[in-house]
């Protein structure tokens, strides 16, 4: 898939990006059937992220393409390496890890806005997210992006159902910006998706979704470019990488066995 200017250059612009038909009919299947064989047996790092008392469920899952065979071939053979390259404009595509997402229907648990990078084991600016769904996603329980968040600076991250600062001590970062002025809320961007589109971000973009009054199965897949490097933290990073720092220096690219190159193709 060769990617428009227009594309490119929003992405670019705004951090945020919809492609639409980026997977075809039959890896949407492939997919979804991974994301079932996920929920029936879900892997270590699966957690419920939704209140005991919210009418849905909201249950998220990491790191477990390499053990799906869906998952890794999705991650390895669909378009997604190719457009990852394009995106990040780099000459190589890491994978760095999947996520899925999955708000049953009537989940009320929002997913408050937030960026990804700072809860991650990385430096760098060549990368990116891709959110995938397997269910139609109408505007209203679609990922949300606020529009150039994705310049350089960190905000500061929170636990997303107490808002409890446990990475960074308080006033060490900027806190979010407040969504509910007029001129932040002319800046959020977001798509209605088919299964096949999907939406791709910067780890810096400033992001948020609602709640969903129908099932929404979503696959997230993240990919690593040319100047991402291994940042040790002092906190347990979401997701965790036991006994990668005794293995993979400070500084480091990322060459490692977790994170195989997929593009270009051996």
């Amino acid at each position: 898939m060769n990617l428009s200017a227009h594309t490119l250059t929003a992405y670019q612009r705004d951090g945020a990006v919809v492609i639409r038909n980026a997977l075809t009919p039959a890896e949407v299947a492939v997919l979804a059937r991974g994301i079932e064989a996920n929920l029936a047996a879900p892997g270590p790092l699966a957690a419920v992220a939704s209140r005991t008392d919210d009418p849905g469920r909201f249950f998220e899952d990491f790191c477990n393409w390499q053990r799906i065979a869906e998952y890794e071939s999705i991650m390895r053979d669909s378009a997604l390496p190719a457009i990852a390259a394009q995106l990040m404009a780099s000459r190589s595509v890491r994978i760095y890890h999947d996520h899925l997402l999955v708000k049953e229907a009537a989940t009320r648990q929002p997913t408050p806005w937030h960026q990804d990078q700072p809860y991650y084991n990385v430096d760098g600016r060549q990368n990116v997210s891709f959110w995938i769904p397997v269910d139609p996603v109408p505007r209203e329980s679609t990922l949300e992006f606020l529009a150039g968040s994705h310049s350089g600076e960190w905000y500061m991250p929170r636990t997303f159902m107490t808002q409890q600062a446990k990475w960074f001590p308080e006033g060490s970062l900027a806190e979010l910006p407040d969504m509910t002025l007029a001129e932040n809320q002319q800046r959020v961007i977001g798509w209605a998706l088919a299964p096949g589109d999907l939406v791709a971000f910067h780890m810096l973009t400033l992001h948020a979704s609602a709640g969903s009054a129908h099932r929404r199965r979503v696959f997230g897949a993240r990919y690593l470019g040319d100047d991402m490097v291994h940042a040790p933290r002092e906190w347990r990073t979401s997701p965790e990488f036991p006994g990668l720092r005794d293995e993979l220096p400070a500084g480091a690219p990322m060459a490692h066995a977790l994170f195989p190159v997929v593009w270009p193709r051996a």
